[in-house]
């Protein structure tokens, strides 16, 4: 595959994005609205979603002016996933911190993580609004839980990903101008 074909495939891929419940335009504007009126933006993703997420959270607060936050500290998070085993090690810290007037953005390529499920879980519990970023297969557990969850119809990582951060970079420049 050369890289031009890559790159009409990676955009395909992105022009392919569901959201639920509601149509795209709809869901995005609720996440704005949600992103704005949130006392903390709460984000949790494993491996290049937690990069995904970090970088988020750095433009939410830079310029989205929103505040946000990551619990992916390295020394917390090991010393959960050492004492209560790493399906807790994000449920944890979000016990501590999460409010119900919060929002959680939970992203994973393939939506089983059983550490983001359950703390999305538990963010639902708690009152706060979910909003998922997922890909893989259409009936995984993370697209099933949020208040709106966004699913790229693919198996690639790479497509996945790339796409989860366009649409988190969506997210912020909406917010800058709103």
């Amino acid at each position: 595959m050369t890289v031009q074909e890559y790159m009409t495939a990676l955009g395909q891929c992105a022009a392919e994005v569901e959201s639920t419940p509601w149509t795209m335009p709809d869901a995005m504007g609720a996440c704005v609205s949600w992103l704005k009126g949130a006392h903390v933006v709460h984000l949790m993703g494993n491996g290049g979603s937690a990069a995904i997420v970090s970088h988020a959270q750095n433009d939410l607060v830079k310029v989205g002016k929103v505040r946000a936050l990551v619990h992916q500290d390295i020394p917390l998070l090991t010393a959960y996933a050492n004492d209560h085993g790493y399906d807790q090690a994000l449920l944890r810290p979000l016990g501590v911190w999460l409010q119900p007037d919060d929002v959680v953005i939970a992203v994973s390529s393939s939506g089983m993580s059983p550490n983001l499920v359950q703390a999305s879980k538990a963010a639902l519990r708690i009152g706060a609004r979910l909003i998922t970023l997922s890909g893989f297969l259409p009936k995984n557990h993370l697209r099933q839980l949020g208040h709106v969850n966004f699913y790229v119809p693919s198996e690639k990582y790479g497509y996945v990903e790339l796409t989860h951060a366009a649409l988190l970079h969506y997210l912020t420049d909406q917010l800058a101008h709103a």
